[in-house]
């Protein structure tokens, strides 16, 4: 084997070495995926918390309350966030 041959073989060694960590890299680990779905946790929980939110203003503006009734749903309303 003489020098330009190994010098060949190191270079495409190197090369193929390159593209596998290249396509590796690439791909969307576990870690991605388990941030989206905290993140979508995250999301329901918050859309549960407005849903009450808007039950409550839908009750105060249809029904007639008392005043410290109103006081403490919009208390408890507050106390949430």
């Amino acid at each position: 084997m003489t020098i330009w041959t190994a010098f060949v073989l190191i270079a495409a060694i190197v090369a193929v070495a390159m593209l596998v960590g290249a396509r590796l890299n690439a791909r969307p680990g576990p870690s991605a995926e388990a941030r989206d779905d905290q993140r979508e946790q995250e999301l329901q929980a918050e859309i549960a918390r407005l849903r009450e939110r808007v039950e409550v203003l839908e009750r105060i503006a249809t029904d007639s309350h008392e005043a410290k009734r109103l006081s403490e749903d919009i208390d408890r309303l507050r106390d949430r966030d």
